[in-house]
């Protein structure tokens, strides 16, 4: 697994896998249920993955709108791919919402809608906690 991988705390935030991808649950949650989708290859460049990973992209994004509209019942769903620190390919998945969603005790509001996320007014998970968002979320994709 790429180093990108890594920096977003893989393997304890793996919430589900794919043959070329993996979804992670994002360690600094700005809404409710944000993820990473990254892909397993050394690739820096989206456009260098295999076919084989551009054709299960669709299979993955699918996944994460099915699972993601179950446990937080989001408004619109971006796909951010920014790739300006970690170099590997990969996307920040935020579930946007009016208002806030409930959640192990916190409430997490979506301070930047209808607007761009404020990806700075993020929740930051550790530990148990992250571990506990992490069950929840491979839940919601069984």
């Amino acid at each position: 697994m790429n180093e990108t991988l890594r920096k977003f705390g893989w393997p304890a935030t793996l919430v589900t896998e794919f043959d070329h991808w993996v979804v992670l649950a994002r360690p600094a949650q700005p809404t409710l249920g944000s993820l990473v989708l990254a892909a397993k290859s050394e690739v820096t460049a989206f456009g260098d993955l295999p076919a084989a990973a551009h054709a299960e992209l669709a299979k993955a994004t699918a996944a994460i709108e099915r699972a993601l509209g179950k446990a937080v019942s989001y408004s619109k769903l971006n796909y951010l791919m920014l790739m300006m620190v970690d170099p590997h390919v990969h996307f920040h998945v935020i579930p946007r919402y009016d208002g806030a969603r409930a959640w192990g005790g916190r409430e997490f509001v979506d301070a930047g809608w209808p607007r761009p996320p404020e990806l700075g007014q993020a929740i930051a998970l550790e530990g148990e906690d992250q571990a506990a968002l992490v069950s929840w979320l491979k839940a919601a994709f069984a």
